[in-house]
């Protein structure tokens, strides 16, 4: 059976009450699909207009018609009733019967009230006796059937460069207040996992604005320049030690001597021995982060692939808001996973220095460099998204 592509849109009013985290990590682990990309999405109105056409069109009750493009009409547009930022986190799926399994196994009908749905735990359905709905909110919008999802996937493609992307202007402060944008990424993860949104769930705690996602397949060049301060660092905090070394060398020296080796010449050698594999040490654990970072191992690399997506999954997102970084990264915790806190991001997920859940960037210089090799900075340059919905609309 053909892989089909199916999306997930997270309602502006799921963002508003923090209840993103619980909603990807139901998205992510309970089905068997494959996620192929996300990002933020502010609806324009003219993208609003055409996507109540698509589901005016549906042949469904009439009924279910009006209640979705009133709920559309009232809560996706930049002026809606509640008066907020109309941002939503938008995702794509691809797998065998990608949108039955969606919809059905995991978002769960707008009427639903059984929890173990998306809809069930995180949206509402409040009907009167005489039938009337009286209070309505998805908690998450996808298509109904296939045609549809087809004509929605090609409105997606349409204005995902104008209206998607990185949305930091989005989010308006009180005067006087200055705002900060950090990038966090969250290291590969396993399909079927619930631990983004886990995570994502504890950052919700800083209350910040959520600006910016983006799924990460990084390449070998990107985890080499994202990650090339930490060389510098390696090369004296790695360094071996000396009187480690000399150790090592003496019994070394008792396996090819019958006389003891003098002090004095084993010491010289290993100060020597430091220096000279101290940047060979550093290498060898920085090309670790690489690897781990990417899937691919660098010293097996041609310089081609190096500028490929690497096999392992993250997703990195953009938090905004006053004191952002040093918001998330006191919820994140130290480096070290074994030295936190309890209750921090890294003590309950994190498994060592390397494997610790998540990076977060330390200054605003930072957040700014890493953005950019990642791809996270603006809105500029193709749409990676577009591309990818236009040719799979192209081999249908």
């Amino acid at each position: 059976m053909a892989d089909e592509l199916t999306y997930a849109l997270i309602t502006p009013y799921s963002l508003l009450k923090s209840r993103t985290g619980g909603i990807l990590g139901r998205l992510l682990s309970l089905t068997n699909l494959e996620v192929v990309g996300a990002t933020m999405f502010a609806p324009s109105d003219a993208f609003v207009d055409k996507y109540c056409a698509t589901i005016e069109e549906q042949d469904c009750k009439p009924a279910w018609k009006k209640v979705m493009t009133d709920y559309i009409n009232s809560n996706f547009r930049k002026m809606n009733k509640f008066r907020i930022t109309n941002r939503t986190v938008l995702l794509f799926f691809k797998g065998p019967r990608a949108l039955e399994k969606l919809k059905d196994d995991v978002i769960g009908p707008i009427t639903s009230f059984q929890g173990h749905t998306i809809r069930g735990s995180f949206g509402d359905f409040v009907e009167s006796a005489d039938g009337k709905v009286e209070y309505f909110e998805p908690a998450v919008v996808s298509a109904a059937d296939q045609n549809t999802n087809d004509k929605q996937l090609a409105l997606l493609a349409e204005y995902l460069p104008g209206d998607g992307g990185v949305l930091e202007d989005i989010v308006k402060f009180p005067e006087g207040v200055r705002a900060e944008t950090t990038l966090v990424i969250l290291k590969p993860f396993e399909e079927q996992s619930p631990l983004p949104g886990n995570i994502i769930d504890m950052f919700s705690r800083a209350g910040l604005y959520i600006v910016g996602v983006k799924l990460l397949r990084m390449s070998i060049a990107q985890s080499e320049e994202f990650y090339g301060p930490l060389i510098n660092i390696f090369r004296e905090k790695l360094k071996p030690k000396p009187e480690k070394i000399a150790e090592k060398l003496k019994e070394s020296f008792k396996s090819v001597f019958t006389f003891e080796v003098p002090n004095t010449i084993v010491a010289g050698h290993a100060e020597q021995l430091s220096e000279q594999l101290k940047d060979m040490n550093a290498m060898h654990e920085f090309n670790k982060i690489v690897q781990y970072m990417t899937g691919l191992d660098p010293e097996k690399t041609s310089l081609q692939d190096k500028k490929k997506p690497g096999t392992a999954r993250c997703l990195a997102l953009l938090y905004r808001g006053p004191d952002a970084i040093s918001k998330i990264r006191n919820i994140l915790g130290p480096t070290d996973s074994k030295k936190g806190e309890p209750g921090k991001v890294r003590r309950i997920y994190g498994e060592d220095i390397m494997k610790n859940a998540a990076h977060a960037s330390d200054a605003v210089e930072n957040a700014e460099r890493e953005r950019k090799i990642i791809g996270l900075w603006d809105n500029k340059g193709p749409c990676e998204l577009k591309e990818m919905i236009e040719n799979y609309l192209r081999s249908k």
